[in-house]
């Protein structure tokens, strides 16, 4: 068994892990990363992030084909989907990508493993490589950022054959014809929309009153219900998922809904009902790692109940976020390099869904803040006042402003509706720097643009509106 020594030993390569390494190889710190996966990038890149806006950016391609851009004078007199072309492209993305973050790696003079590291004290590990080799390697520090895997409920546990989870969901040969999503969560969402654009009928079982619960407020995801239900999607709120059955080539499911059993039948089942931390399978009892209700303990600079061991990413709890990890990698890099920050520094993480129309969040919520007893203002304005959203065609949504009643300052920003993921980073920065709502609605922005959303939003909150009438 070959030895090794460094500086830093990180598990794991995803956005996190790979994010900490390249920052750590700046730094002049050896160290070496390991990932069990196929390639580095770890979930968001392989099996997620990527790969799903890869798919569904193409469906929305399609869906604009057939029922846009005809209204605008653009006939396409046939429009067909070549389904392993998508695939072929689609995972020609990720094999660029993966080679490029390796390729950073490299250039930042950090040795890469691929390959499964456990913990076996606190300053050892053994690697088992994916080409067979083994490693015993020692280390002064470490980090873990070993991710998640999607949660699964009983009875429904996952076969890959009738019952899939979200990596199933991206990898199908064929593209079904029906499909029922048990759990309306951003996962789940974000695929089924794919997969009902290229016309399966998407019938989604969720427990809570509304879809994305305790994600957005019920405002945000009333108007991505009503696009799906357009799609010719059956949603049905305050549901259970009871039981299922082959019934010939397809699956039934038997759920309560409103004190009544209905059932449902489609190609497959889909379990989309959030993520688990990878916590069992590193060696934190070894090494003296702290876990609790889930997730590994850590202070707020990213140590864990072992000092000289840092943990980053979802198995230290939600928001589970590509970008979150990869923060967190910079700040536990950091923190091993001799610095003293902290996650108290950050003031809001921006997250996106991306459903049709997108939603994008950062800060506080209006559901949140009416919850929790805030005395705050909004301010709301629709998309379909935007004049750069009409020539787009992407008329649904609208962008909510909400501030302290008081100061004014920026408390959040909610938005749905098209480019919402690219909208949000001028919010974020507007909540990191403390920003008002003057510094929102006097700032000059550019028109036509999706951009004189925030401003025109602002502008309401404070009782100035311009191109959409006052609230009487």
């Amino acid at each position: 068994m070959a030895e090794k020594i460094v500086d830093t030993l990180i598990i794991g390569g995803g956005p996190g892990g790979y994010v900490a390494a390249i920052r750590l190889g700046q730094l002049g710190v050896k160290t070496l990363v390991v990932d069990k996966d196929r390639a580095f990038g770890g979930v968001c890149l392989n099996w997620g992030c990527i790969p799903s806006k890869s798919l569904i950016q193409m469906a929305g391609a399609y869906d604009k084909a057939q029922n846009l851009y005809p209204k605008m004078g653009v006939m396409v007199d046939s429009v067909s989907v070549d389904w392993p072309k998508t695939q072929q492209w689609k995972n020609s993305i990720i094999q660029t990508l993966t080679k490029g973050i390796s390729g950073l790696l490299k250039g930042n003079g950090v040795d890469q493993i691929l390959g499964t590291a456990t913990l076996t004290s606190a300053f050892s590990a053994e690697i088992e490589a994916q080409d067979g080799e083994k490693h015993s390697v020692k280390f002064k520090n470490a980090i873990i950022a070993t991710g998640s895997r999607p949660r699964t409920i009983p009875g429904f546990e996952f076969d890959h054959e009738s019952i899939l989870d979200s990596t199933d969901l991206l990898e199908l040969m064929e593209i079904p014809k029906s499909l029922i999503l048990i759990g309306g969560g951003v996962i789940g969402l974000e695929l089924g929309t794919v997969y009902a654009k290229l016309g399966a009928k998407l019938t989604v079982i969720e427990v809570m009153d509304q879809l994305l619960p305790n994600i957005v407020s019920k405002d945000v995801a009333n108007v991505v219900h009503k696009k799906l239900k357009k799609k010719g999607a059956d949603i049905h709120l305050n549901a259970r998922a009871k039981s299922w059955k082959k019934v010939g080539k397809q699956v039934e499911v038997t759920f309560e809904c409103d004190g009544k059993e209905h059932t449902a039948q489609a190609d497959f089942i889909s379990v989309a009902v959030g993520r688990s931390a990878n916590v069992d399978s590193f060696g934190a009892e070894k090494a003296g790692i702290t876990i609790e209700n889930g997730f590994i303990k850590v202070d707020d600079q990213l140590r864990t109940s072992q000092k000289h061991i840092f943990a980053i990413g979802d198995v230290v709890g939600q928001p589970m976020l590509a970008h979150k990890a990869s923060k967190e990698g910079e700040i536990a890099a950091e923190n091993i390099h001799g610095e003293n920050y902290s996650t108290d520094d950050i003031q809001a993480i921006p997250s996106i869904i991306f459903t049709d129309p997108e939603i994008a969040t950062v800060g506080v919520i209006e559901d949140k803040a009416q919850k929790d007893g805030l005395s705050f203002k909004t301010g709301k304005f629709p998309y379909a006042a935007s004049g750069r959203a009409r020539s787009t065609g992407e008329t649904d949504g609208f962008v909510k402003v909400i501030a302290e009643q008081e100061s004014e300052i920026v408390l959040g920003v909610e938005m749905v509706g098209g480019h919402a993921s690219d909208l949000i980073a001028e919010a974020g920065l507007a909540i990191e720097m403390t920003a008002e709502l003057d510094d929102l609605s006097l700032t000059v922005h550019p028109h036509p643009t999706l951009g004189e959303l925030i401003m025109e939003a602002a502008k309401v909150a404070k009782g100035e509106p311009i191109h959409t009438l006052p609230k009487k």
